[in-house]
C-alpha cells in the first residue's frame, strides 16, 4: 500500500474511528482507582493519540508532498545513481520507461483530452534517475498528427515535494488539456518531475563537484530520454520549463544554461540562487566562483545574456522574493527578455501557483511559438 495512496488514508481513518469507539466503550471499565486502571487509561490515550497522529501525518504528507514512497520516508535512497547493464544481445536499458497510465480526471478519452503516463527516467550521461509523469495531448493520438513532433514543457515542483503534486495540487495536465481542447494553446508534451534526482539530498539542479550531476540530468539526460520515447520536437529553443519555488529556480536555470534546448522558462515564487542547508550539503566545493555561476542574478549581471524569454512571478504581500524578483528582472539585457507577473498578494503555496499556471502556460505557448 503506497504512502500517498487513498487506500492508506482510508484505512488509517477507519482505524482512528475504531480506536476512538473502543476507547469510549472501555473508558468506564478503567475509570477506577489503582495502578492497573491508571495504566489502562494511559494506554488508551496513547493508542488514541497515535492513531489520530498517524492519520494527520499521512493526510498532511498527501497535501504537501514531503515524501512520495516508504523508502523516502525511511531515508533509503530510491533514485538510481548508476546505470543498469544492458540486456543480453547488446541491447541497452531504455532511458525512459512507461510504467502505465495515471488517472488525472481527464474526460473524453485520450484522443479528446490526452493521456498521462507514469514514467521512469534513467540518465545515460549523469547516471541519475527519477520517476515522474508525462502528459500527452490529444493530438498525439490523432491520425492526422501521426508524424508530427511536439514542443515540450518541463514542469518542476518545489522541494521537498513529489512530482504527483503537479497533478493533484497544481492541476497542470488538467489545465493544459482544457486549454488545448479550447484551442487557447498549441498541443505540447508536458513532463511533470521533481527538482531532486537524489532521494536523500536537495541538489537544487546543480552539478555538485564530486557529487550528483543534477543539472546534467535535466539539460542532457531528460531531453535524450524523452526524445527516445516520444515524438518530441528537437528544434532549437522548442522546449520550455516552469516550476514553483525551488522548481522555479531550476526552470529558470535550465533556460539560462541551455538556451539551445530551452527557449523559455517561468519561475513561480522562485529563488534566484541555490540555498545551502543540511539537506543540500556543500553544493560548490567551497568555490565562490562556482557559487556565483549558480546565482541567476549574478549570471545576468556578469555573463553574456542568453537568448531566452523568462517569466518571474511574485507578490507584493505574502512573498519573500519580491525585491529579489525586481532585481533579477532589472539585471536582464537583450537578448534575454524578462516578463514579471506581480500580484498584490499571494502566499508561497499551491493555491497561488495553481491560479498562476493557466496564465503561465499561455505565456509559454506564445514564447515557444515565436521561436519556431
Amino acid at each position: 500500500m503506497g504512502l500517498t495512496s487513498q487506500a492508506l488514508l482510508t484505512v488509517l481513518a477507519l482505524v482512528a474511528l475504531a480506536v476512538c469507539a473502543l476507547v469510549i466503550w472501555l473508558w468506564p471499565r478503567v475509570a477506577k482507582k489503582g495502578l492497573l486502571a491508571l495504566a489502562g487509561r494511559i494506554g488508551l490515550l496513547v493508542v488514541t493519540q497515535v492513531s489520530i497522529l498517524a492519520l494527520l501525518l499521512v493526510a498532511g504528507n498527501n497535501i504537501y508532498g514531503f515524501y512520495s514512497t516508504w523508502n523516502e520516508l525511511l531515508g533509503r535512497a530510491s533514485s538510481r545513481q548508476s546505470l543498469q547493464p544492458g540486456a543480453e544481445g547488446g541491447e541497452r536499458v531504455p532511458a525512459l520507461t512507461v510504467k502505465g497510465q495515471e488517472s488525472a480526471g481527464l474526460k473524453g478519452g485520450r484522443e479528446k483530452a490526452g493521456q498521462v503516463d507514469r514514467i521512469e527516467i534513467r540518465g545515460p550521461v549523469s547516471g541519475l534517475g527519477m520517476d515522474g509523469y508525462a502528459y500527452l495531448p490529444p493530438q498525439y493520438f490523432q491520425k492526422e498528427h501521426a508524424n508530427e513532433k511536439f514542443p515540450v514543457v518541463v514542469a518542476i515542483t518545489g522541494q521537498p515535494g513529489v512530482s504527483k503534486n503537479l497533478i493533484t495540487q497544481l492541476k497542470v495536465p488538467q489545465a493544459a488539456s482544457s486549454a488545448i481542447m479550447a484551442k487557447k494553446i498549441r498541443p505540447a508534451i508536458y513532463l511533470l518531475v521533481r527538482p531532486s534526482v537524489v532521494a536523500d539530498r536537495d541538489t537544487n539542479c546543480t552539478d555538485v563537484p564530486g557529487g550528483p550531476q543534477a543539472l546534467t540530468f535535466f539539460n542532457q539526460d531528460l531531453p535524450l530520454a524523452v526524445s527516445e520515447q516520444y515524438r518530441a520536437s528537437d528544434a532549437p529553443g522548442s522546449w520550455g520549463a516552469v516550476g514553483n519555488s525551488t522548481g522555479g529556480y531550476c526552470a529558470l536555470k535550465l533556460a539560462m544554461t541551455n538556451p539551445a534546448r530551452y527557449g523559455a522558462a517561468a519561475g513561480l515564487s522562485a529563488d534566484y540562487f541555490a540555498r545551502q542547508d543540511g539537506k543540500t550539503g556543500d553544493l560548490y566545493a567551497g568555490s565562490k566562483a562556482y557559487k556565483n555561476e549558480n546565482d541567476l542574478t549574478w549570471r545576468l549581471e556578469h555573463m553574456p545574456p542568453p537568448p531566452v524569454s523568462l517569466l518571474v512571478s511574485t507578490s507584493k504581500t505574502g512573498e519573500e522574493n519580491y525585491e529579489p524578483t525586481l532585481k533579477f528582472a532589472a539585471a536582464a539585457k537583450p537578448p534575454t527578455h524578462v516578463t514579471k507577473l506581480i500580484r498584490d498578494e499571494g502566499g508561497h503555496n499551491f493555491q497561488t501557483w495553481r491560479e498562476e499556471y493557466p496564465v503561465v502556460l499561455g505565456w509559454l505557448d506564445k514564447e515557444l511559438s515565436a521561436k519556431k
